[in-house]
């Protein structure tokens, strides 16, 4: 069955706007759970702008889901998931000014640093995921570094469907299901994510060898008018009637 996994930063992104306790991302973990999520991501980044480290204990002491720690390859981050412990940790690249991911890490052209990043990471028994590019040298630097997991970048293909560039979109979809093909050839497990939502998730979600799909600003969004837990169960929906 493909997985979903729900990221709750931007429950935490409306919070910090006001400096409020509310809303709370373990209730929105805890809705996404009872609407079938199958996991919860949270990003913790630099400079704390959405979640926060008392939002990843909470979620650590209290979730029954397994927890994608989403982080930037820095010593602090490195510290805090061996602290922490999660099912998972995904490495993603981050930039002060960006307003969200831009790209997939180079793990091509840093694989000997995220080697010596990810051996602690694995050894303690996290599930390393690199959240990257479709380019095949970047697949093949995943798993040559030992990686379990790549999280494919979906951003890009996400952009061109809402700009209506229809033949770029193709092409885009077209390196991603390629970029899927060889990564699993290669052993690794293939999540895909970012930017999507109810009318891009099909295409990706038909792809067979990707087993998980991680989404967030779309579920929060669309919660606002239906509900966290429906927005969820009709992502879900999506999904299954995608892959059957």
């Amino acid at each position: 069955m493909l997985r979903l996994g729900v990221n709750i930063d931007h429950v935490a992104t409306i919070r910090n706007a006001r400096g409020t306790p509310w809303p709370d991302p373990l209730r929105a973990a805890r809705i996404a759970e009872a609407a079938g999520a199958d996991g919860i991501t949270a990003h913790l980044r630099e400079d704390r702008r959405h979640i926060s480290d008392a939002d990843i204990d909470a979620l650590m002491e209290h979730l029954d889901l397994p927890l994608n720690l989403e982080m930037a390859a820095t010593a602090e981050m490195q510290r805090i998931a061996l602290r922490h412990r999660p099912h998972a940790v995904c490495l993603v690249p981050e930039k002060r000014e960006e307003r969200t991911t831009e790209g997939g890490l180079d793990v091509a052209g840093n694989d000997s640093m995220l080697a010596d990043f990810i051996a602690p990471l694995r050894e303690a028994g996290c599930r390393v995921s690199l959240f990257i590019g479709h380019e095949p040298a970047q697949i093949k630097a995943a798993a040559r570094i030992g990686a379990a997991v790549v999280e494919l970048h979906t951003g890009a293909y996400c952009d061109l469907d809402t700009e209506g560039r229809i033949a770029e979109r193709d092409a885009e979809l077209a390196g991603l299901t390629e970029g899927a093909q060889l990564a699993a050839e290669l052993g690794l497990e293939v999540h895909a994510g970012h930017g999507l939502t109810f009318d891009t998730v099909g295409p990706i979600a038909a792809l067979p060898q990707i087993a998980e799909l991680n989404i967030g600003h779309f579920l929060i969004a669309e919660s606002v008018f239906t509900g966290l837990g429906d927005a969820i169960r009709e992502m879900r929906r999506r999904m299954e009637e995608a892959r059957a």
